[in-house]
């Protein structure tokens, strides 16, 4: 009866799996083109799979090893079961024998696997999206345990006819549950869905150049404006390219991009999830009433629904997402670096938001006013363009229109408006002082680096600020970059390349870190009081710089009291992607989290590397503790300046923005 049964059953799941997996691709087809190289890109899935995949899952090792038993053995018994039972190779003698022994062997590891599953899911975190997610632990039991049965008789464990015909349509109906959720159900819906769409999404990937050892892809792509006929943002699903479709449909529903999105834990009405699984339902079209986790804040789950060539955000009455969901964003990338699927939120939320502010002029707030005054003034705050460099007036600094060629173009980013941070560039120029470091500054030829406009949506502002600093720029001569603003460290090192301007930046924690390595910055003995670092978003988690920080830092002798969330697991400050000039009302404030961070570790003082960060955290009303830039501590430390002759020996590397 099994040996009747089970090859029906196991080619009727593959045919029907095969005709969902056609029904599905013609779901992401919908999207626009996207050149991707299409065997490369199979050749790199094992080890994109095994290696950058797991990279993110194995930071919880539980987890981990329940994926590494459930996937590992599940793929394994897949396999074999179509070679032993499905075409007949399981012979207890020669090689179908040990076929045999290994299918069993795969579905003991992938039964034990499920059992892990089950215990998480019985008491689940909040973060774990429900529904038909909880029937999950059953059917990988399912299928694991009805496989092992049914392929003991085939290594001669029990005899082959054993049982009775209802025993054998038991086990058959057991093996079909666990068929039909397994592999029908990764090409139709459910659970498994994001087995074969997470697959080919590794393979398929929109920014390829993520993966690997050290590799890291974070710099917004950019819009064509000379093509007339290209589409200035995404106003409908059907407007995303094909594979960043795929992506959203890759999603596992893990929610580990909603355990650490600063808009959501503030209350504010984002959850990328959420977001992710909206524009699953705009794919397919219907509503989001079948959605079973945690709803944007303040939004109840099934007033909204969506179809491919249908608006995102609707005018009037309920769409796919509501603006403000967007306009939440800090872009911090919270979300795409916890995201075991590799999915890029970022990406998807600055092009909705680029349709919005270039097709339809809708930004909430003060944003009008800032990209009006970026127009004009070529700067955010609309302050008089030739007042750049009122702050300096009394240090003398040397202009790259007078010197033509220097080692280092000091760049002073829109914080040289701003009196705070005045201090810190002032700190910083102490420094390079102290060390003898041949720079010079724009002085007013400098315009805003254009990333508030780019994270606000408008392209266009954003091109035509960086062509202008780009010209002006290839004007002189200098070996690289510095500056202390993360933001314009990352737009001018990874985003004014696809324009035409490739330079090696330093943001200035890395830069004094190998001033002092090559022994040309002294420093007294740090003798405040405990210490904590802020790690930048646009620093850490955009471009990877984490250490550097912290070594100088150390050399000023302080031991930090890490707080809990540092490192790739900072929480945001709040104030980048616009959020401070959009200001979505939430139920907290974010810099009010993070300052309770900085309490919580116990630290009387906490030092940033960011103009941003600096203003968001001293914001803070009634705060623990006081906010200070590393450059500021590097200059109140410094002690006499080394020697010529030990300075000239002595030249920092450039460190060259991955």
């Amino acid at each position: 009866m099994l040996e009747t049964l089970l090859p029906i059953l196991i080619f009727a799941a593959l045919g029907v799996a095969v005709v969902g997996a056609w029904r599905r691709v013609r779901l992401w087809r919908q999207g626009r083109p996207s050149a991707v190289p299409l065997l490369k890109g199979l050749a790199a899935l094992p080890r994109r799979y095994l290696v950058d995949l797991h990279h993110v899952v194995g930071r919880d090792k539980v987890i981990s090893n329940t994926h590494v038993a459930t996937a590992g053995g599940f793929v394994a018994a897949a396999v074999l079961m179509i070679l032993v039972h499905g075409l007949d190779l399981g012979a207890s003698e020669g090689w179908g024998g040990v076929l045999g022994w290994l299918l069993l062997a795969a579905s003991a590891c992938m039964f034990m696997g499920s059992l892990f599953v089950a215990r998480r899911r019985r008491h689940p975190p909040a973060r774990l999206s429900k529904g038909p997610w909880m029937r999950l632990p059953k059917s990988l039991m399912a299928f694991s345990l009805g496989v092992f049965l049914v392929t003991l008789p085939t290594v001669g464990i029990l005899p082959a006819g054993f049982g009775s015909w209802v025993l054998a349509l038991a086990l058959a109906a057991v093996v079909g549950w666990g068929l039909a959720e397994m592999v029908v159900g990764m090409t139709w819906g459910g659970p498994m869905k994001h087995a074969f769409a997470g697959a080919l999404h590794l393979a398929f990937h929109r920014r390829a150049e993520r993966f690997g050892e050290g590799n890291r892809s974070t710099g917004l792509k950019a819009l064509d404006l000379e093509n007339e006929a290209a589409s200035l943002g995404v106003e409908t699903p059907a407007d995303f390219t094909w594979n960043q479709l795929l992506g959203f449909d890759a999603c596992v529903q893990c929610g580990r991009c909603e355990a650490v999105c600063p808009a959501f834990a503030a209350g504010q009405p984002l959850n990328p999830k959420k977001l992710i699984q909206d524009m699953v339902v705009g794919l397919a079209g219907g509503s989001d009433a079948g959605y079973a986790g945690s709803p944007y804040p303040g939004k109840p789950v099934g007033e909204h629904h969506g179809s491919p060539h249908g608006p995102i955000v609707g005018r009037g009455g309920k769409a796919l997402v509501d603006a403000e969901t967007l306009w939440s964003c800090t872009t911090c990338r919270a979300c795409v670096e916890e995201c075991p699927m590799m999915i890029e939120h970022v990406d998807a939320i600055v092009d909705m938001r680029r349709f919005l502010t270039l097709e339809r002029g809708e930004t909430p707030n003060k944003a009008p006013e800032v990209l009006d005054n970026l127009i004009a003034t070529d700067n955010p705050g609309g302050f008089a363009p030739g007042a750049r460099m009122h702050w300096a007036a009394d240090l003398n600094l040397p202009l790259m229109a007078d010197l033509q060629q220097v080692d280092v173009l000091l760049w002073l980013g829109d914080g040289a408006f701003d009196m705070r941070n005045q201090r810190t560039l002032r700190a910083l120029v102490k420094v390079l002082r102290a060390a003898k470091v041949d720079f010079a500054v724009l002085g007013n030829e400098e315009r805003d680096s254009g990333d508030v406009a780019r994270r606000l949506g408008d392209e266009a502002t954003f091109q035509s600020l960086a062509r202008r600093n780009i010209a002006t720029l290839a004007k002189y001569h200098f070996q690289h970059i510095l500056t202390c603003d993360p933001h314009s460290f990352h737009v001018l090192g990874n985003e004014y390349g696809e324009l035409g301007g490739d330079y090696r930046v330093y943001h200035h924690s890395t830069y004094i870190a190998e001033l002092h390595d090559a022994g040309r910055l002294t420093f007294a003995p740090w003798k405040g009081g405990s210490v904590t670092y802020h790690d930048p978003c646009y620093l850490g988690r955009y471009n990877g710089e984490y250490e550097a920080p912290r070594r100088v830092l150390e050399a000023l002798g302080i031991t930090l009291n890490e707080m809990q969330r540092s490192g790739f697991r900072s929480r945001c400050c709040g104030g980048g992607g616009g959020a401070p000039i959009t200001d979505i009302p939430g139920e907290r404030r974010i810099p009010d989290m993070r300052m309770n961070d900085v309490k919580e570790s116990g630290a009387g003082l906490v030092a940033v590397g960011c103009p941003q960060c600096t203003a968001m955290l001293e914001g803070v009303v009634d705060a623990s503790a006081e906010v200070r830039d590393i450059a500021e501590l590097v200059a109140d430390a410094l002690v006499a300046a080394p020697s010529e002759e030990t300075a000239a020996r002595h030249r920092p590397r450039a460190v060259e923005v991955a």
